[in-house]
């Protein structure tokens, strides 16, 4: 079994409640509660007021999607009725007010209520004020030791990564694909059945499910040299072309198994209900889109598509 470290899990990746995340503000405790604050994450304060009617939909709304963004960015609600002097000092003439401070300075905000498409939006602003916390490092080291085979080194790299934001798309993708190199067939399938409903969709996630359909291919793969032979000796038999291109996938020889299912579908682009387009699109869902194969495959079958 792959190693986590601290013997962490897929299952144990959710993010612990965050202390302070949203909370009442005063007079006397802003200058800690949202400049000091600010130097280090993103703080939006909210001026309502119990009587403001539209507060009272705008509050939960971005309290959500506070919420959400699991520790990016904190909150802070000002009640103008008993904060006057703040909301002078800021020129709050309207409520409801929200300000977006970054490092100590307002770095955005809006006046109203706003749907809750353009709530979410506003909140991702202002926390990708801060960066993403050196995660993109983190996914990159661990994406450098997949490709190395240090599966356990980048598996306990997804694991951190999870554990602070457990519905990062390209950890989870990362993770399952950490697992199929290993060999953790059904480890990976169980995490592609338990994932956050948020990312199901991502492309991440559809590459990892794509290349777990290609390992348990591989798993059934005839043998590679018969196969030849047999396509050789019987060029119009598709379905011994189709299993050579995968028995070449199996073997690592991926740019040879998309060359045998473009010919197949060449030859027979309506054969088993359009295998060889589905099998292409399989193996290109796996790979990066700018990888050379995928661009090249892309191409070439387009233009036989659109003849």
């Amino acid at each position: 079994m792959l190693g986590f470290g601290g013997g962490a899990s897929p299952a144990d990746t959710k993010a612990a409640p965050q202390d302070g995340l949203i909370v009442e503000g005063s007079e006397r405790e802003f200058m800690s509660q949202v400049i000091e604050a600010s130097r280090e994450v993103p703080v939006i304060v909210d001026f309502w007021a119990p009587w403001c009617g539209p507060c009272k939909a705008l509050g939960p709304a971005l309290e959500a999607a506070v919420t959400a963004a699991q520790g990016k960015v904190r909150m802070v609600k000002i009640n103008v009725d008993e904060n006057q002097r703040i909301a002078a000092q800021l020129q709050i003439q309207s409520i409801p007010t929200v300000y977006a401070f970054w490092q100590g300075q307002p770095a955005d905000g809006f006046q109203g209520a706003l749907p809750g498409s353009e709530i979410k939006a506003f909140v991702e602003r202002v926390s990708a004020l801060a960066g993403d916390g050196g995660v993109s490092e983190a996914l990159a080291a661990a994406e450098q030791m997949l490709q190395q085979g240090a599966l356990a080194e980048a598996a306990q790299t997804f694991a951190a990564i999870l554990r602070e934001a457990p519905e990062n798309a390209a950890a989870h993708g990362g993770m399952i694909r950490a697992y199929i190199a290993a060999g953790q067939l059904e480890q990976a399938e169980t995490m592609l059945e338990n994932l956050p409903e948020a990312i199901r969709g991502a492309a991440e996630v559809e590459a990892a499910r794509a290349s777990l359909a290609l390992a348990r291919q591989a798993e059934n793969a005839g043998p590679l040299d018969e196969l030849r032979a047999a396509v050789a000796s019987r060029p119009e038999d598709h379905q011994a072309r189709f299993d050579l291109a995968q028995a070449l996938h199996a073997a690592g020889e991926i740019e040879a198994a998309v060359e045998e299912l473009l010919e197949l579908f060449r030859r027979d682009r309506d054969w088993n209900e359009g295998a060889a387009k589905a099998q292409l699109f399989t193996i290109f869902d796996a790979l990066k889109p700018n990888d050379p194969i995928v661009l090249k495959g892309r191409r070439r079958l387009s233009s036989m598509v659109f003849v």
